[in-house]
């Protein structure tokens, strides 16, 4: 499936992979070599090793005007977390590239405590 030469991807435009163990991944393209494309995505594909793609086997979804395709378009070095960022943006989950939050973990009550609390109970042992 090759689609018209107007539709071809170009630096910093984002696409939709059709091939492989990435089909329906999206992507910033990243470089081109001939027929071929690097796209990456700061996740399965970081920018320092970018997935090397037959320019037939992706479809441009769209330009793009991110930093991250600004800094693509002028050759400045772009992080993983940028590109995360905007291709999150782009589908509208930009809580998706929040740090987790940290909870308190539960910790079980110590055995001991327990135990005296319960011969206490019964009048058993005196404690303290």
């Amino acid at each position: 499936m090759e689609t018209d030469s107007t539709e071809r991807p170009a630096i910093s435009d984002i696409v939709k992979s059709l091939k492989g163990r990435d089909a329906g991944r999206e992507f910033f393209v990243t470089a081109e070599d001939g027929e071929y494309v690097y796209l990456a995505d700061g996740r399965l594909r970081r920018i320092e090793s970018p997935k090397k793609k037959k320019k037939k086997h992706v479809l441009r979804a769209e330009g793009s005007d991110s930093r991250a395709a600004e800094k693509l378009r002028s050759g400045e070095k772009v992080t993983n977390a940028e590109l995360r960022r905007a291709l999150s943006e782009r589908a509208g989950n930009a809580e998706e590239v929040k740090k987790p939050v940290k909870r308190p973990v539960k910790r079980p009550a110590k055995p001991g405590k327990a135990a005296e609390k319960a011969e206490k109970a019964k009048g058993g042992m005196h404690v303290g």
